[in-house]
């Protein structure tokens, strides 16, 4: 889903170029004419009121609307992913670059959670990014059909757009503690013992991924500030020792990384 970066391309994806003229036809036009970003559209906000329906069971079982947000955040993840490699190789070429796709990341997010038991903050970050795309492209489409009365709509959506950097690192915050959850959950016996593992591997792409750095930020971040905690006067020596040994645990897991 999440196609984070650029931030350009992200906050207009699929809504730059749009017929002339305002109104229910130019908008029927604009459909036609971009039929796999209005599909995407489509099926964020499908993911939203998925996750809506899973926090708020009033239609369902709330363990079905749980598998339903991953499946519509895979079907988005995989049209995405066809925006961006149109055409597919069998070679070690194609698959290195695949994988360094954002959608890409998020298609294995999917898998990953798919068969486990259902988490409340897994859903956190899907909910995050489709809210964040939903809300950039129903700006674009309220502007292709004129509706520039819509008052309400247009200022919510931008409230969302103005968010946009704080919507990415909370998103980027509920990656990185999930790998803990995940092996508390193994431990609770609610996961199976690949899920930590395939987890993993999700966020050291996360964490090398060349279009958001969100990730890799976050991560500088929490260690500033368990450093900046550590050195303060008050904090025991014991506690001290445990944070840097942490710290250091958890810099000898993090990828190699190629800034561009």
């Amino acid at each position: 889903m999440p196609e984070e970066q650029n931030e350009q391309e992200q906050r207009q994806e699929g809504s730059d170029e749009r017929p002339g003229g305002r109104g229910m036809e130019a908008l029927k036009a604009h459909v036609l004419e971009h039929k796999v970003d209005t599909a995407l559209w489509a099926t964020r906000a499908l993911t939203l009121l998925f996750c809506i329906s899973y926090l708020i069971p009033i239609f369902g079982n709330p363990y079905s609307s749980y598998q339903k947000v991953l499946m519509s955040n895979a079907a988005t993840s995989a049209l995405r992913l066809h925006q961006r490699i149109p055409s597919v190789q069998f070679s070690r070429e194609f698959f290195a670059q695949l994988l360094m796709e954002d959608s890409a990341h998020y298609l294995l997010y999917s898998i990953i959670f798919m068969y486990t038991s259902p988490l409340t903050m897994v859903l956190a970050p899907i909910f995050l990014f489709a809210l964040l795309h939903f809300a950039s492209y129903s700006l674009g489409l309220l502007d292709v059909a004129g509706q520039n009365n819509a008052l309400g709509s247009r200022f919510l959506i931008s409230l969302v757009e103005y968010q946009h950097r704080n919507i990415l690192r909370a998103a980027a915050f509920v990656e990185i503690f999930l790998m803990p959850l995940t092996v508390v959950s193994l431990f609770l016996g609610r996961g199976s013992l690949i899920t930590p593992f395939a987890y993993y591997r999700f966020l050291t792409l996360r964490y090398s991924s060349r279009r958001n750095p969100y990730n890799r930020n976050m991560f500088h971040e929490l260690r500033v500030t368990c450093e900046y905690l550590a050195n303060k006067p008050g904090t025991p020596a014991f506690l001290r020792n445990a944070i840097f040994r942490a710290i250091a645990f958890v810099s000898g897991l993090a990828p190699a990384v190629v800034v561009q």
